[in-house]
């Protein structure tokens, strides 16, 4: 079996942050990243295993086995959790009643557990962070076998309810939500109706992290590996128009959408903030062919990426247990490393942080400088309730090869900025807000192929 040694994996795939790029240290961010327990997380993926399966179509009414029990037990823990930090969390059910579909045929009722986090100085704006309640076999329709989903994906909610614990204990600009998504493995339909009711609410979503199989370190192909993470971010926006196709055909923001861009800044999370760990960014949807619950929200125009392991072992994915040929199948807890899952879930603890505690990305960024030697950037003013919170803002540029961005300068509390004899023609340009603290948004490519919303 190969086993790749921490220096040849660091040096396989380690991107730093740049050393032009500015950037202020955050102590808070460590502490929360060193307060991620993987004795925490083993014990709630060992509960959620405890559950038979979890498949959409199982059981509501047993108290020990199916999916109403599993969700019930999400939902009590919490609202353990908002009890500990004196009622900070909203927790409900949301749901709906699908039917008439490939893989749910008959009426049942969705349900998926949330938990938002308010925040103080600008509650409407929301980072997100989610993993799926669901298991299968290797039949989707068979919902009476046993489905343990240890790694799909008791890892993802075991990840995003210790989230909610380390982070619950701080107070942020913006809101965070925690999401137990149902119906994954049946058509991605807990996603849909969030995205769809968050869109039907006006909700600001700013970032949408899906954590869809965090604990495995075993691949197929025989590497063992727990230094590198993927994400996976889409390119060009599902909700580009006409107009806004034309204007990216001219100039640029193919590789630069929001979700591209939130992918770069967990990369640089992870290289500031999580040791042993570097993301490999995957300029892809999902997996090739594949998808995940964070495309509801990319069809809907949220930024949106998946967050999870390098090396999948595809006879623990969507297996009857059993052993065949000397090989052992099925999605059981000894196929998860729970260091690993606690390193994952530490990655997308610091993002949140990072994104709640910073102003809202900014909105409305335009660029002009053709056949000049300058370039100029232009946004709109934040909002009134983000007056006091803003200290300022940095452009940021690189190479139009490059994969991250590569430099940036402080500019100051202002809605315009040029950059003087550096040529629109040759870099990729974008900008981001920082707050008086020294938190900074994703960066914001300008135009529509690059906006984050209002």
């Amino acid at each position: 079996m190969k086993q790749l040694g921490l220096l040849s994996v660091v040096a396989a795939f380690s991107v730093s942050a740049s050393a032009d790029v500015e950037y202020r240290d955050q102590q808070d961010l460590h502490a929360i990243a060193g307060a991620v327990s993987a004795e925490r997380i083993e014990q709630d993926i060992e509960k959620l295993v405890s559950f038979g399966t979890r498949h959409t179509l199982s059981e509501t009414e047993s108290d020990t086995r199916g999916i109403g029990a599993a969700r019930r037990w999400i939902k009590a823990e919490f609202d353990k959790i908002s009890a500990a930090c004196g009622g900070c969390l909203e927790v409900y059910y949301q749901s709906r009643v699908i039917e008439g579909e490939a893989r749910i045929p008959d009426p049942v009722e969705v349900v998926s557990v949330i938990a938002v986090q308010r925040g103080t100085v600008d509650p409407d704006r929301y980072v997100i962070m989610s993993g799926d309640i669901d298991s299968r076999v290797s039949d989707v329709m068979n919902y009476t076998a046993d489905a343990p989903g240890a790694n799909d994906n008791a890892s993802g909610v075991a990840g995003t309810l210790e989230a909610a614990r380390v982070l619950s204990q701080y107070e942020f600009a913006g809101s965070i939500v925690y999401a137990a998504l149902a119906g994954e493995e049946q058509g991605l339909f807990g996603g849909r109706i969030m995205a769809e009711q968050a869109q039907a609410d006006g909700w600001r979503i700013k970032a949408v992290l899906n954590n869809d199989m965090i604990g495995n370190i075993e691949g197929i192909n025989g590497v063992i590996n727990n230094t590198t993470a993927r994400i996976f971010a889409e390119g060009t926006r599902q909700d580009e128009t006409a107009d806004d196709a034309r204007r990216r055909r001219f100039t640029g923001g193919e590789v630069d959408s929001p979700s591209r861009n939130l992918a770069r800044y967990i990369d640089w999370m992870a290289d500031r903030y999580i040791p042993n760990l570097d993301t490999m960014v995957i300029y892809r949807l999902d997996r090739f062919a594949r998808g995940g619950h964070h495309r509801p929200f990319n069809d809907l125009g949220y930024p949106g990426v998946r967050i999870m392991e390098t090396n999948e072992n595809y006879n623990r994915q969507h297996q009857d247990l059993r052993t065949e040929d000397g090989i052992v199948y099925g999605d059981t807890i000894d196929g998860v490393d729970f260091d690993y899952a606690a390193k994952l879930t530490a990655l997308n603890a610091v993002s949140l942080a990072g994104m709640a505690w910073a102003p809202s990305p900014p909105a409305e960024v335009s660029i002009s400088g053709a056949v000049t030697a300058n370039t100029t950037l232009k946004w709109r003013a934040a909002s009134t309730a983000e007056q006091d919170h803003i200290a300022g803002y940095r452009v940021y540029w690189r190479h139009t090869d490059a994969p991250n961005w590569e430099f940036s300068r402080d500019v100051g509390d202002v809605n315009e900025y040029t950059l003087e004899n550096i040529v629109i023609d040759n870099y990729f340009f974008g900008v981001a807000s920082v707050s008086k603290d020294g938190y900074e948004s994703p960066v914001v490519f300008p135009g529509p192929a690059g906006a984050f919303g209002e």
